[in-house]
């Protein structure tokens, strides 16, 4: 089956969909960055850099060489708004207006599904009046979809994290079905230390692009991981100041900035002799070994510490939390300054839709469509 990737990020859903049989036709997303990465590991899917605003629908089909059978996307919607009826297209907050274009693009294509991710907070937004507008206006796009969401739990497709996303599914109302949401698969979810302890135990600042595995893999989650992979790739760890580094050594698992001493508080910026009174609870914090963890944010490069050692996790660490193998590899800068443009590897990472969450919905989605089953759930 064939799909159109929009919003695409670095390329998450589409790994999964990739895994469950199908071929990604075209990839768009606005962000520089995120291309790099995409077309490096996607070396064969054409690749638009624009802001869907500015792409029209004759663009698209003009790079496609077959139908596309499926349209998937996570458009920003926490901006959204029901203030203007006039199908949004105020210029208040550009976010109303990227939702609209997914729903123009699925309007056009016409494709058999559409698969639309994005937070859980969707479903509170405005007292779930928004929700229900999108879905009504999924509904009667074109000749019309039946949809239906849910929100789904990562840990429970064997992704190390307790990720929870609010996912909408389309399906063209001439073929007959309804949508399917994939059951659980994993019982016994992923924890922390089963996703990262076979990978180099560096220490703050240490780290290179290219490092060879230190230990055999030690259990199945692991291997899949490394499957095809002989280096590990985007393991460098981030540079702390002793200061931090002696604040993370009181932080016990489970605890954060907010539970440390005055004397190993954060400061505010600018001037190191004051201390901040900003704390948020999840600044800092040291993640249980044998939990799964909480949700992998943009900002996790500085959210979370390492279950052992005294500094934050790396970006291939990150990944692995993402259920990212070790042969996707990301580019662009590692980290980034508030000044510079386009997004890092940490946040091409913590945006992501886990692909091994991504990967259940796929097959599922296409077990619907083709009317088959298939006898094995699981990739690992």
């Amino acid at each position: 089956m064939t799909l159109i990737d929009l919003f695409s990020g670095c390329g998450g859903l589409a790994l999964g969909f990739k895994w469950a049989g199908y071929k990604t036709l075209l990839a768009s997303d606005v962000d520089h960055n995120c291309e790099k990465t995409y077309t490096y590991n996607f070396p064969n899917v054409p690749f638009i850099t624009s802001d869907l605003r500015a792409l029209t629908t004759a663009q698209i089909q003009e790079n496609l060489k077959e139908p596309a059978d499926v349209v998937v996307g996570g458009p920003p919607c926490q901006g959204f708004s029901l203030a203007n009826k006039n199908r949004n297209k105020t210029k208040s907050d550009p976010r109303n207006e990227l939702f609209y274009e997914f729903v123009r693009v699925v309007t056009d294509i016409q494709p058999k599904a559409f698969v639309m991710e994005n937070v859980r907070g969707l479903l509170s937004m405005q007292k779930g009046a928004v929700i229900k507008l999108m879905k009504t206006e999924f509904e009667n796009a074109g000749i019309g979809y039946e949809v239906a969401y849910k929100v789904l739990l990562a840990s429970d497709y064997g992704v190390p994290q307790t990720r929870q996303r609010v996912i909408m599914i389309g399906i063209r109302k001439d073929l007959n079905t309804v949508p399917v949401f994939p059951k659980k698969t994993y019982t016994q979810p992923v924890t922390v230390w089963q996703a990262i302890s076979d990978l180099p135990q560096i220490e703050a600042a240490q780290g290179t692009e290219n490092m060879v595995y230190p230990y055999a893999s030690k259990n199945a989650y692991q291997s899949f991981m490394r499957q095809d992979s002989r280096i590990v790739c985007n393991h460098v760890a981030m540079r702390h100041t002793q200061r931090v580094i002696s604040r993370f050594k009181v932080i016990k698992a489970g605890q954060s900035l907010a539970h440390v001493t005055p004397e190993h508080a954060a400061v505010k910026r600018g001037n190191p002799k004051e201390k901040s009174k900003i704390v948020f609870s999840q600044n800092n914090q040291r993640l249980h070994a044998e939990k799964p963890a909480p949700t992998i944010a943009a900002s996790f490069q500085s959210n979370f510490i390492h279950p052992y050692l005294h500094r934050n996790f790396t970006a291939r660490e990150g990944a692995r939390l993402q259920s990212f193998p070790d042969t996707f590899v990301f580019q662009g800068m590692r980290t980034k300054m508030s000044w510079e443009k386009g997004l890092s590897q940490y946040q091409q990472i913590g945006n992501a839709v886990p692909p091994l969450l991504s990967y259940a919905i796929a097959k599922t989605l296409r077990e619907t469509l083709l009317g088959t089953k298939q006898l094995h759930n699981t990739l690992f």
